[in-house]
């Protein structure tokens, strides 16, 4: 089977299970595991920020910083393609009680025009109290865009001016860093609170980290316990996580140049109507009207192929090349693509 419906699917390289059966470890929950402690140091010093925590999931990490950053009926500020509005069952607001104003733009962001005139006045208080701006990088929905840390100079200026927080969801940043060749110590410049994937691209079977400004995080800590986030001898999982930054960092650029590939074979086929431009490991395929979906799952299922087929859109297809896509794998579907 070739399943290339995320890159949330991977397997620990027996590399990696030596490593995490190797794990020196303690109580997290009492701040005593040596190798969390490790992992959230070095993710700190990654993105020269004051702090970091680990966390079970990105979407708690993210929950976490949306509370960290808000009180129930203030505002937050996201694209309408933002995974923490889209794809976190509503916990924004069953958490934190929020709301959100959703500005529009190509490939998942927005203008930092649009942002400045998207805040409420904070004496108009028949709306919501503008607290948060939160930033998806790379965008899911979006196609795997990199934001330009450009813009991010330009937002963290508008936030500062308006007293708002920023929040990076960088649950694929690791993807963004690669292909733009960024340095991550300029993340820490504009953002107060980033969350990072380490399941996802970096091959992890389980782990996000949530770093930040010490004040903030020194928050987390008790919203992760309120929502159950708090583990004990979780070191066998950090170690996991400093293993793939070591080994699994740098070779995102092979899933990238796999994903460039496939896009080109699928954009000359009659049943497609449009394919993103692929900066990273995501492709969304549009098919054309008169393009019977099911008929395209089944030419690919036929083959042993499953890419996310429902997610993204009624006529949209999304595949995500990752870490256990192998040369051998991409050789076979470019093959079936070519037979479409």
């Amino acid at each position: 089977m070739i399943d290339l419906r995320s890159d949330t699917i991977t397997k620990p390289s027996d590399k990696m299970l030596d490593t995490m059966l190797q794990a020196k470890v303690g109580d997290d929950v009492y701040g005593e595991d040596p190798t969390v402690k490790e992992l959230e140091e070095k993710i700190a010093n990654f993105f020269a920020m004051d702090s970091a925590m680990f966390f079970p999931s990105g979407t708690m990490a993210n929950q976490t910083a949306l509370k960290i950053h808000t009180s129930p009926g203030d505002q937050v500020i996201a694209h309408e393609y933002s995974h923490v509005y889209n794809y976190e069952g509503g916990g924004a607001s069953f958490n934190s009680g929020v709301s959100f104003k959703l500005l529009k733009g190509d490939k998942g962001m927005f203008n930092p025009d649009e942002l400045k005139y998207a805040i409420n006045p904070k004496n108009f208080y028949h709306a919501p109290l503008t607290k948060l701006v939160s930033l998806e990088n790379t965008t899911n929905k979006g196609g795997g865009h990199c934001w330009d840390v450009n813009q991010f100079e330009k937002i963290k200026k508008i936030c500062d001016e308006n007293e708002l927080g920023l929040h990076m969801d960088g649950a694929r940043v690791w993807n963004s860093i690669v292909a733009k060749n960024n340095n991550p110590e300029l993340y820490g410049n504009y953002f107060d609170t980033i969350s990072v994937c380490l399941s996802k691209g970096l091959g992890c079977p389980v782990g996000s980290i949530l770093v930040g400004k010490k004040k903030f995080i020194d928050k987390a800590l008790r919203i992760r316990k309120i929502l159950g986030g708090g583990m004990r001898q979780v070191g066998y999982l950090a170690a996991a996580g400093l293993y793939a930054l070591e080994n699994n960092l740098q070779r995102l650029s092979v899933d990238h140049q796999k994903a460039k590939e496939i896009a080109s074979r699928f954009s000359s086929k009659d049943c497609i109507n449009s394919v993103n431009e692929v900066e990273t490991n995501i492709i969304i395929l549009e098919l054309n009207e008169s393009v019977e979906k099911q008929k395209i799952i089944n030419h690919f299922s036929e083959k042993e192929i499953i890419f996310d087929w429902y997610s993204m859109g009624l006529k949209k297809i999304r595949i995500v090349t990752h870490l256990n896509y192998s040369d051998e794998d991409h050789k076979r579907l470019l093959q079936v693509v070519d037979n479409l």
